[in-house]
C-alpha cells in the first residue's frame, strides 16, 4: 500500500512539476521555410526539451488546405512536446496570448515590382501584424521578423505596437552571421563552432557588412584572430564579403527556390539564444532598435549589431574598435535602412 501511495504521490509531483505550454506563432505556415522550422520547434530543439509548446500556424485563407497537411504530418511525428497545432487564417486567433512569434510570411518580389511596391505591400502586412500583436499578444511577447524586408518589416510592426517594448522586437540577420561564420570556418579547414564573434552590420539585404575584424578562429586548439588565421586580407576584403551578401541570391539561382533549411536552422539559432542567452565570452548577430547604440548609427532603425543575450534581454556589444574600412561599409548599409524607413514610414502615414 506504501510503495503504491509512494507510486502515486511522485506520479503527481512529476505532473505537477511540468511547465506550462508556451504559445508559439508561425506565420507563412505553409511556406518551406515553415515546414524546415516546424519540426525542431515542437521536437524541444528551440525553447528546451521540457517545455511543452502549443503552435499556432497562420496563413491566408488560400492556403489553410495546406496547412491542413502540414498539421497532419506534426501529428503523424507523435512529439511528446507538441500539446495543440492550431491552424487558422484569423489573426484574432493566431495572435492570442501568445509567447513567441515567428513572422515568417511576407509579400515576396515578384517579376516587374518596383522596390517601393513591395515595401507598400508589406507595411500594410506588418501594420496589421503588429496590431494583432498590440491587440491580442502578451506584453512580454519576443517577436521575430523573418519576412523581407525584415529589418524594415520589424521597424514597422514594432511602431504598430506601442505597448509591447521594441526590445521585444528583432529580425533575422543569424542567416548571415552563419554564412559568414561558415565561409571562415571552411577556409581555415576547420569545423563552423571553432569560429566565433564574426559581427553582421545593418540590413539583411546586398548591402550587409559582414564583418570578422573581431572574430576568432580556434586552429589546432589555438585561438587567434580571423585575419591572423585566414591569412588573405583581399579574400576576406573582397570575394568573402560579397560571397555572403549574394549567398541568398545563389541559393535561388541554384535551386530555384529560397533558402529554407538554412533559414529555418538561421531561426532555431536565434530564438533559442533569446531564451537561453549566449555563451560567455561570445557575440551573435541581430536586427534590433538601435537607439541608444555607440555607433553612430541613427536611432529609429531595426539594424544589426553584435549582441549579448542574458536573461531574455539583449544588449549591443560595445567599445569595438572600427577602422575606416568598417566604417564606410556600416554608414553604407545604414543609408540603405534610412531611405528603406523613410519610404515605409510615408505608406504607414496614408
Amino acid at each position: 500500500m506504501l510503495t503504491l501511495l509512494t507510486s502515486m504521490y511522485m506520479m503527481v509531483r512529476t505532473f505537477s512539476s511540468q511547465a506550462e505550454p508556451i504559445r508559439v506563432l508561425v506565420t507563412g505556415a505553409a511556406g518551406q521555410i515553415a515546414y524546415s522550422l516546424l519540426y525542431s520547434i515542437a521536437k524541444g530543439d528551440v525553447f528546451g526539451k521540457d517545455q511543452p509548446i502549443i503552435l499556432v500556424l497562420l496563413d491566408i485563407p488560400p492556403m489553410l488546405p495546406v496547412v491542413d497537411g502540414v498539421v497532419m504530418e506534426l501529428q503523424d511525428c507523435a512529439l511528446p512536446l507538441l500539446r495543440e497545432v492550431i491552424p487558422t487564417a484569423d489573426e484574432a486567433v493566431g495572435f492570442k496570448d501568445l509567447d513567441a512569434a515567428i513572422l515568417v510570411g511576407s509579400m515576396p518580389r515578384r517579376e516587374g515590382m518596383e522596390r517601393k511596391d513591395l515595401l507598400k505591400a508589406n507595411v500594410a502586412i506588418f501594420k496589421a501584424q503588429g496590431g494583432a500583436l498590440e491587440k491580442y499578444a502578451k506584453k512580454t511577447v519576443k517577436v521575430l521578423v523573418v519576412g523581407n524586408p525584415a529589418n524594415t518589416n520589424c521597424l514597422i510592426a514594432a511602431k504598430s505596437a506601442p505597448s509591447i517594448p521594441k526590445e521585444n522586437f528583432s529580425c533575422l540577420t543569424r542567416l548571415d552571421h552563419n554564412r559568414a561564420s561558415s565561409q571562415v570556418a571552411m577556409r581555415c579547414g576547420v569545423s563552423s563552432d571553432s569560429v566565433k564573434n564574426v559581427i553582421i552590420w545593418g540590413n539583411h539585404s546586398s548591402t550587409q557588412y559582414p564583418d570578422v575584424h573581431h572574430a576568432k578562429v580556434n586552429v589546432n586548439g589555438a585561438e587567434m584572430g580571423a585575419y591572423d588565421a585566414v591569412k588573405d586580407d583581399a579574400w576576406l576584403h573582397g570575394d568573402f564579403i560579397s560571397t555572403v551578401q549574394l549567398r541568398g541570391a545563389a541559393v535561388i539561382k541554384a535551386r530555384k527556390l529560397s533558402s529554407a533549411m538554412s533559414a529555418a536552422k538561421a531561426i532555431c539559432d536565434h530564438m533559442r539564444d533569446i531564451w537561453f542567452g549566449t555563451k560567455e565570452g561570445e557575440f551573435i548577430s541581430m536586427g534590433v532598435y538601435a537607439a541608444g547604440n555607440s555607433y553612430g548609427i541613427a536611432e529609429d532603425l531595426i539594424y544589426s549589431f553584435p549582441i549579448q543575450i542574458k536573461n531574455k534581454t539583449w544588449k549591443i556589444v560595445d567599445g569595438l574598435s572600427i577602422n575606416d574600412f568598417s566604417r564606410a561599409k556600416m554608414d553604407a548599409t545604414a543609408a540603405e535602412l534610412v531611405e528603406e524607413r523613410d519610404t515605409a514610414l510615408d505608406f504607414l502615414s496614408q
